[in-house]
């Protein structure tokens, strides 16, 4: 055996390795948009949408003079 040999190989099979895990990424990006699609669509998804919508509307209204922090003494 010569070491030249089995530097070519790991060498092979780490640029292997590096297209594996690209296209194991690229697949789960795209598994991961369909869940969101199909989420967004479902009525759990709509739920949560409406209610962001409602926590980003009461943070967005005026606080009328009340502090955002409160001191007590205690």
């Amino acid at each position: 055996w010569c070491a030249c040999f089995d530097g070519g190989n790991k060498q092979r099979r780490r640029e292997e390795d590096k297209l594996a895990s690209a296209e194991a990424r690229a697949k789960a990006a795209e598994a991961a948009q369909k869940r969101q699609e199909v989420f967004e669509k479902s009525a759990a998804g709509r739920a949560a949408r409406a209610q962001l919508q409602a926590m980003n509307k009461q943070s967005a209204a005026p606080a009328k003079g009340e502090p955002v922090l409160k001191w007590s003494m205690g």
